[in-house]
């Protein structure tokens, strides 16, 4: 696929209502309107706390093809995608949409936990993980998803999810700003006939990522869960597509990997389109390197500390305040860093740092980090932006 032709579709097709890291129900819920004049749309369950759950439908072809986003609410980089996928597929002027749509028949449901999205968190209305859910189906949620998959018996399957900036693209400096993954089907991991299905199908993907994001792709743990959703699916013997929208340098609303993304989901169901796909170049999924935790949000270096030479790493923790989400920077750890990355770092110049109780406020406009220590206040520059 021309990555070219892929950036001049996703500058067309972008949907410009939604941006940033939070997205809910309110924010699909217009567009979810225009949409119904284009194709069929239907509630197919409520939340816990009686939030619509919906369904997209487009297409007539034979090849059936199910998506889900935000069955964790703070995971919503995937949504955007999504919707910048559906403004491309819906145009009837675009050959290839048309192309799509004759071979293939596409099931999305936009946001999975729309009580999660709400409240920008990883768990539903009742604190429960829907992705544990799989098996004994205790929320409501998990009930509709389940009578989705049997309804409709999907020929292939699209976990969409989002992952935190400390991963990297194997133990390297490079972050996993995409990651996929072709789950187990089973505890001895074996490599089934639609696990290498699926694998073909992310080899895809990663071929065309690697003119983009050279080395930033990184393939996720496939440690078997069977409570997990896409390890049910994988048991079933559907072949499923984890996707795992992760961190590009400076990108924290997550809109560059928004596009990577949109990238993905175009070149997979195109490739479905347009090929019998067997399984017979799974070997080239193994070359994509397996998802490290190599980094942290900030690391300071070299700085002394009770007489000792330290790094101190930050992380952010995400909070929804005011319904917008805000980047809170926690100390987590203080230590010799060297094996580690920050996606920013900054210099010290073993500088002392005096007292126990250390907090920090990043400045970033000023690219300096404030050190509060009681009394006293520490500014250290940024070496890097």
């Amino acid at each position: 696929m021309d990555t070219r032709i892929l950036h001049n579709w996703f500058n067309t097709y972008k949907e410009p209502s939604l941006f940033g890291r939070y997205i809910t129900l309110d924010h699909i819920s217009p567009l979810l309107d225009l949409l119904s004049l284009k194709t069929e749309i239907e509630q197919i369950g409520l939340s816990e706390n009686n939030a619509p759950i919906h369904l997209i439908k487009l297409g007539n072809g034979s090849k059936k093809l199910l998506f889900w986003s935000q069955m964790h609410g703070n995971e919503s980089t995937t949504t955007k995608a999504v919707f910048d996928f559906l403004n491309f597929v819906t145009d009837i002027s675009n050959d290839s949409a048309k192309a799509i749509l004759k071979e293939c028949t596409i099931y999305i449901v936009p946001i999975l936990s729309p009580d999660g999205a709400k409240a920008y968190t990883r768990l539903n209305y009742n604190d429960v993980d829907l992705n544990r859910d799989a098996q004994q189906k205790t929320q409501k949620e998990s009930v509709v998803f389940s009578k989705l998959v049997q309804r409709i018996q999907p020929d292939f399957a699209f976990n969409l999810h989002g992952q935190r900036t400390i991963f990297s693209a194997g133990e390297t400096k490079y972050p996993a700003t995409v990651s996929f993954l072709s789950p187990a089907s089973d505890l001895e991991r074996s490599i089934t006939p639609s696990r290498k299905i699926a694998m073909e199908i992310i080899a895809k993907m990663n071929t065309v990522l690697q003119q983009c994001i050279p080395n930033q792709v990184g393939r996720y743990d496939d440690g078997f869960n069977l409570n997990c959703v896409g390890d049910t699916l994988a048991n079933m013997g559907v072949p499923t597509i984890l996707f795992e929208a992760g961190h590009y340098p400076n990108d924290y609303d997550r809109e560059i990997t928004r596009e990577y993304i949109f990238y993905s989901l175009i070149t997979s169901i195109q490739y479905i389109a347009t090929t019998k796909i067997i399984g017979d170049t799974y070997k080239d999924y193994f070359l994509i390197p397996e998802n490290g935790k190599c980094f942290y949000d900030i690391i300071i270096r070299d700085v002394m500390l009770e007489g000792k030479n330290v790094d101190i790493a930050v992380q952010y923790s995400e909070e929804l305040i005011k319904n917008s989400v805000k980047f809170i920077p926690k100390i987590v750890k203080i230590d010799d860093l060297q094996k580690f990355y920050g996606h920013r770092e900054i210099i010290g110049k073993k500088r002392t740092i005096h007292n126990e109780n250390v907090t920090v406020e990043i400045v970033p406009e000023a690219k300096l980090l404030k050190f509060h220590l009681n009394s006293e206040l520490f500014l250290i520059e940024s070496a890097k932006s």
